[in-house]
């Protein structure tokens, strides 16, 4: 996931504001809260932010305690410098977790929002992130590696071809020191699926 591409606007699935028709797309959206060892969580943004500092628990706990992801993402800035190593070439997995995990966790509410976008491409417009979004080039169209909107379509083919069962347990990605709060990452399941069905799964 690292070329450019480009997106006409009329033919594709574009969020950017969490208020708009299809701002429940964002990792910054409300309303898809999720539970990661035991621990409450507000959105995937947040989810994401706190996994760049896994070997600094006091770190993750100031962004989890945040009742805004965009507060969370204000700090995760500020402590920089305390990144993960090699989260450069980790952090398209750790979305991808973060993701799947909202997906688990909010089923009904985020399967339904991900299959109405139909098989149209889905772009994250930022003018500043041509990484995770693409930018508006003129002519309406976007431009950009729009990682987070190819996430998102991978995961919405998944719904539609494998349904819920396919996002019932995510296990962590397999990733060295992968911590909240000083704890290994454990597997995260639906809200309705009890530990003793997981082995029957």
């Amino acid at each position: 996931m690292s070329d450019l591409r480009e997106y006409n606007y009329n033919n594709s699935v574009v969020f950017r504001k969490t208020t708009e028709k299809w701002g429940g797309l964002s990792n910054m959206a409300r309303g898809y809260p999720i539970v990661v060892n035991d621990i409450k969580i507000q959105s995937s943004e947040t989810l994401y932010q706190a996994m760049r500092f896994t070997a600094y628990p006091e770190v993750q706990k100031e962004i989890l305690s945040q009742n805004n992801p965009m507060y969370g993402k204000r700090i995760s800035r500020k402590y920089h410098s305390l990144t993960r190593t090699c989260w450069d070439q980790e952090r398209v997995a750790i979305m991808k977790w973060a993701v799947c995990v909202k997906l688990c966790q909010n089923w009904e509410k985020f399967s339904t929002l991900l299959l109405s976008t139909g098989d149209k491409p889905i772009v994250e417009y930022s003018e500043k992130d041509q990484f995770w979004g693409a930018k508006s080039i003129g002519n309406h169209t976007y431009s950009g590696m729009n990682v987070l909107g190819r996430i998102l379509m991978l995961l919405r083919d998944r719904c539609e071809h494998r349904g819920q069962q396919a996002f019932t347990v995510i296990p962590p990605p397999n990733l060295a020191d992968f911590n909240m709060i000083g704890e290994p990452i454990q597997n995260v399941t639906a809200p309705d699926i009890k530990e003793d069905q997981i082995l029957l799964l």
